[in-house]
This record gives C-alpha cells, structure tokens and sequence, in this order.
C-alpha cells in the first residue's frame, strides 16, 4: 500500500472498526509506533502478548485522549497526576501508574490491581481513543526484549503480519520519538519515578 502521511479519515476508521470487532492495530503514538486494542477486552489484550512473545505478568500500559476520559477510566486521579500531566504538556510523554483503574481488562492490571495509563496529544491515537470512547492499549510494536520502533521502518514483518491492521499515518515520518516516562502516582499522592 501507498504510504501517506496526511490525516486519512479511512485509515482511522478501519483501525476502529478493527479494534470494535476485538483485533490488534499497529499505529503511530505520541512516543513510538505501538501495538494496540481495545483496552476492555481481554481476548485482545491477550492477542497482543501472543504477538509480542511476552510473558503477561508484565503489565501494558493505555492511551486515553484527554483527563476527562482518564477520570472514567481510573476511580481516583490524584492531584499530583493531574499536575504532573499539564507540566509535561506534549512535549514530554508522561505514563502514569494509577491505583485504581477501573472498567480494563484484568490482563493489564498489574499484581497490586495498579495500571498504566497515559494522556496522548498525539492527534492520530488522541482520535482512535476518542473514537473507541475509551483507553486503547499502546505497547510497543515489537518482539519482547528487541527494541521499540521509533519508525514504521523499523517494525518487525513478523509483526506487521501477526496484527489484524496497520495503520498508514505517519508511516513515512522520521521525526526523533523515544518511549514515555514513567511515574508512580499513589492514591495519597505519593511519586515514584520508575523511568526517567
């Protein structure tokens, strides 16, 4: 297929339909190009962990397209996160682990019951979260333990073939990307920075 790097209102939509029907997407996040799926269903979160190789006792994180759909998706947003959100802004990537999500698929919850989610101002993943009306899982696109593709260039055609499909945005962008921080944010509003 043609690569193209505009906005393309049929790229979007298929990759909803995909996800709706429970399948696994490959598309572009604010960070690195992510595998991902309907962040409620457990048969596609689990397709996920097939296609990366990786154990499931390690938690994925999910994009939410802005703090109001993060307050439906976590019982309690501590101040502290909200702050440390709008300090980041755009510009840096911030993936906060939550005490209390609610409403996700139990595969992405880690043994404490925490999860990972992160605000997305990337304007393709904003919408595909948008769209969905809830989180979408984003880990990256790769085989567990190779690195994470910055680039479409870089995605691994094993994946590229094991996800139902793949996006075509940004597929020829070479903008510099690298993965989120990570942030502990407890309930009490305690921060603990697990990846700088």
């Amino acid at each position: 297929m043609e690569s193209r790097s505009a906005f393309d209102a049929d790229d979007l939509r298929t990759a909803v339909e995909t996800m709706r029907r429970g399948g696994v997407v490959v598309y572009p996040t604010d960070t690195v190009w992510g595998l991902g799926c309907d962040a409620r269903s457990s048969e596609a979160v689990k397709r996920i962990y097939e296609i990366k190789r990786r154990a499931d006792s390690k938690a994925m994180i999910s994009l939410v397209a802005d703090e109001a759909m993060l307050e439906r998706w976590v019982e309690t947003v501590p101040d502290a996160a909200l702050q440390l959100i709008e300090a980041s802004g755009s510009d840096v990537p911030m993936t906060i682990v939550y005490d209390t999500p609610r409403g996700i698929a139990p595969e992405l919850l880690a043994d404490d019951g925490s999860a990972a989610m992160r605000v997305t101002h990337e304007r393709f993943s904003s919408a595909l979260c948008r769209r969905m009306r809830g989180p979408v899982v984003s880990t990256s696109a790769n085989i567990s333990g190779c690195p994470a593709p910055a680039f479409y260039a870089d995605i691994d055609p094993e994946i590229l073939e094991a996800a139902d499909y793949v996006c075509m945005y940004r597929r020829d962008d070479s903008s510099p990307r690298r993965p989120s921080s990570v942030v502990m944010v407890s309930d009490s509003g305690v921060i603990k920075i697990l990846r700088p």
